[in-house]
């Protein structure tokens, strides 16, 4: 299962860098902490482009959504975010991580 998720995590790096050879913004998303129950390991990416199209994973559900929607922000202000989301928080339960865990994305553009 390591090397699926391995070939699987190159697989969203070669989709940020073919995108960026198109001459799209884009941004990376990168699962950088964990605490308790979380759906993807760190290390998990998910790149996103300018108009909000992605690719890869940082948790499932409408937390991708909003990773999205900071991502997009990013890409516009170039200025990085640390976004931490989890099941105390009422972000977490709006966005749809309540399986007993915390995750931190941390979503920087990619010149």
């Amino acid at each position: 299962m390591g090397d699926a998720l391995d070939l699987s995590e190159k697989d969203v790096l070669g989709i940020a860098e073919a995108w960026r050879g198109e001459g799209r913004a884009v941004a990376l998303a990168t699962v950088v902490e964990t605490w308790g129950s979380a759906p993807r390991p760190i290390g998990s990416h998910l790149v996103i482009d300018e108009d909000g199209r992605f690719e890869g994973s940082v948790s499932g559900g409408c937390v991708e959504g909003a990773v999205v929607g900071e991502a997009v922000d990013v890409i516009g202000d170039g200025r990085p975010r640390l976004l931490e989301f989890g099941v105390a928080d009422e972000t977490a339960w709006r966005v749809g991580l309540s399986c007993g865990g915390r995750i931190a994305v941390y979503v920087e553009r990619i010149d």
